[in-house]
């Protein structure tokens, strides 16, 4: 009897144990069904369908719309650009969110508005499906071109790379998706840039579930034949290695590129002896932060030559930039400006131990000069007193012009009126109407640090302002994105505006992760106000300046990687107008205009056809050449700037440029 109720109740067991189970599957189908969709939490989720839900979606919108909008959510990995058609907008799409516990991929199109600082949302029944590390880049025509990108489930655990390649017009906001019999396979964390008629794609990686594969395959595509082309270069022609995550820039003979990520093949011993006494070694990945520069050298087709010729290409390597940042870091945000790559933030990976690896995240800003090869370090500057103080002598004197302005319509209203100037106040009052009180938006603030240290940060640059938005920053094992974009000006330095901040959501992670975390990260405690720093911890809100490693320029005779002496004789040699320091853009054109325009004619005589001859053509050009030279000269002439500051010397002035004010002794008394 006793084994009978023993089988009779582990039956009922069992029984019970199935009902239940199958109660939790109907509820669970029955949420499904509710939402309309697949169940993108399960781990074995089917990608081709959530992102045919997707397009099902996609396809519900009849037409493009753009509304007002609150700014983007928290991401990274997405795409941030100066619109080619508006020089006073910015175009950011795509992008993911990770809270710890799922993953969220976004395929919005945001146009931020910068004189009005409001953020538009674009719809439209034509775009593509949600991703993070693509890369889009502009045209010469204008347009803007994407390719590839990454997908994945809700828990990460397939992934879905993109090969399609996209077209929007910046000015009517409309897709449209581009079809060719060949192109590049699909990819993330590639770069793309643009050279003439061409867009140039290069590198990227493939992630599948048994290995990432790093790529160095390179793509060209012809925007006017609507092709794409793979140069194979002979076996003996050096090119760069496989990488992700790198610079690629444009150039006016083709395009440049620096550094990178990868991971590579190393052989490590295993602690072990064979049985003939040798050491055991073992195959593995190990990452690699690569610190090369490579010029693509583009040759276009003849004239002569049919238009389906692609044209000629030759990878010529480039030696270590000089100054550049230490210690190497992979991640940083990169955005071009005017012959410049600029790079912000960045993480450099130390092996510490077995328990894991220790990284090590920067805020520090620098700037890539690319013709010279030499990395600059930009550091934020304080207002100049003394410019401070004329700034509120012109404030006070414009309000002093205005209560006279003010005064005198009273006395003209009052004799008007037949009156006496004595009752003018009481006339105003009671001719002038209530008037229209314009809500004012708050000013925002602005902050003379970097922002927090981060990596995979998106950059822009527009109107010579450059912009930082979102990016990821790890402490433990948590991730946090942030959820803000910042603007500096490139030309002033002269602090870091926020266009907005938020709060950051709290981590969604398991209980053994924040847990593994909690005892030594009391400044990330959910419990804590994250505004405030801890004595144990630290706060994600804007740190105060850190003691990063000095950077200084290395003297020529010393650099191994330093850039030739022939370089070095010309710069020497240069006897081209150069900046002083404090003189602005304008203020340089104005003294200069003259020595560039009468070079240019040089040049023309000399039977350079490429300037034209008239007044109006030939003072463009005179400009073009001026602000090349004023950029290319802005670090040094900022540093020569600090060192005058230093020194108390606040402007530098020629009396020979001012000799119509009159000279001398008698002038300045």
């Amino acid at each position: 009897m006793g084994k009978k109720d023993k089988k009779s109740k582990t039956a009922e067991q069992k029984a019970r144990v199935a009902a239940k189970q199958e109660k939790k599957a109907t509820q669970k189908e029955r949420k499904i069904k509710s939402k309309g969709g697949v169940d993108s939490d399960a781990d074995d989720v089917d990608l081709e369908a959530v992102r045919q839900e997707y397009e099902t979606r996609q396809a519900q919108f009849l037409k493009v719309t753009e509304s007002t909008c609150e700014p983007p959510s928290a991401r990274a990995s997405a795409t941030l650009l100066g619109s080619p058609s508006n020089g006073k907008e910015l175009l950011l799409f795509g992008g993911e969110y990770f809270n710890g516990a799922l993953a969220t991929f976004y395929n919005d199109l945001y146009i931020y508005l910068i004189d009005k600082d409001e953020w538009r949302l674009v719809t439209s029944p034509n775009s593509p499906l949600p991703r993070s590390g693509h890369a889009w880049t502009r045209s010469i025509a204008g347009d803007i071109y994407l390719f590839g990108g990454e997908f994945s489930s809700p828990k990460q655990g397939t992934f879905y790379h993109y090969n399609d390649f996209w077209k929007l017009d910046p000015f009517s906001r409309e897709w449209m998706r581009i079809e060719t019999k060949k192109g590049p396979p699909a990819r993330s964390g590639h770069r793309m840039t643009y050279f003439k008629r061409y867009i140039v794609l290069f590198g990227g990686f493939q992630d599948t579930s048994q290995q990432t594969k790093y790529l160095q395959d390179l793509w060209l595509y012809d925007t006017q034949n609507f092709t794409w082309c793979n140069p194979v270069l002979p076996p003996a022609t050096q090119k760069p290695e496989p990488r992700s995550s790198f610079s690629l820039h444009p150039h006016e003979a083709g395009a440049v590129l620096y550094g990178g990520y990868s991971r590579v093949k190393a052989v490590t011993h295993a602690g072990k002896q064979t049985k003939g006494g040798g050491q055991a070694t073992r195959s593995v990945l190990k990452p690699m932060v690569h610190q090369d520069t490579w010029f693509l050298r583009i040759s276009p087709p003849a004239l002569d030559l049919p238009v389906t010729t692609a044209p000629a290409i030759r990878w010529e390597r480039r030696k270590k930039p000089v100054n550049s940042p230490n210690p190497s870091r992979a991640g940083a945000g990169q955005a071009y400006h005017k012959g410049r790559g600029i790079a912000f933030g960045g993480v450099h990976d130390v092996e510490a131990s077995e328990e894991g690896m220790e990284s090590e995240f920067f805020d520090t800003l620098f700037a890539w000069n690319i013709e010279r090869n030499r990395c600059f370090q930009l550091t934020l500057r304080r207002p100049r007193a003394a410019a401070k103080r004329q700034a509120d002598e012109r404030v006070a004197r414009r309000g002093r012009g205005k209560l006279d302005e003010e005064e005198l319509l009273r006395n003209l209203a009052a004799l008007e009126t037949n009156g006496s100037l004595d009752t003018a106040d009481t006339v105003m009052a009671d001719e002038g109407s209530e008037p229209d009180v314009i809500p004012m938006k708050p000013a925002k603030s602005r902050i003379f640090t970097m922002p927090h240290p981060r990596f995979n940060a998106s950059l822009a640059v527009q109107d010579d302002v450059l912009y930082i938005f979102g990016g990821t920053y790890e402490h433990g094992d948590r991730e946090y994105t942030f959820d803000e974009m910042w603007a500096v000006d490139l030309g002033k330095l002269d602090g870091v505006q926020e266009i907005y901040k938020r709060e950051l959501e709290n981590w969604q992670g398991s209980e053994d992760e924040s847990s593994a975390s909690g005892s030594d990260d009391d400044g990330f405690s959910e419990d804590e106000d994250m505004d405030e720093e801890t004595s144990g911890g630290v706060s994600l809100h804007t740190a105060p300046v850190t003691d990063q490693p000095e950077h200084k320029d290395i003297p020529m005779s010393d650099a191994p990687d330093a850039v030739d002496m022939e370089n070095a004789e010309i710069t020497v040699a240069d006897t081209r107008p150069h900046p002083r320091p404090f003189e602005s853009l304008r203020d340089f054109f104005s003294r200069t205009s003259t020595m560039w325009q009468d070079i240019i004619i040089d040049e023309t005589r000399q039977g350079d056809p490429s300037h034209g001859q008239s007044v109006k053509e030939l003072r463009k050009f005179a400009f073009d050449r001026a602000e090349t030279m004023w950029w290319d000269c802005r670090e040094e002439i900022t540093a020569l700037e600090d060192e005058q500051e230093e020194a108390g010397i606040g402007e530098v002035v020629s009396l020979a440029d001012r000799s119509h004010d009159g000279a001398g002794a008698g002038r300045r008394r």
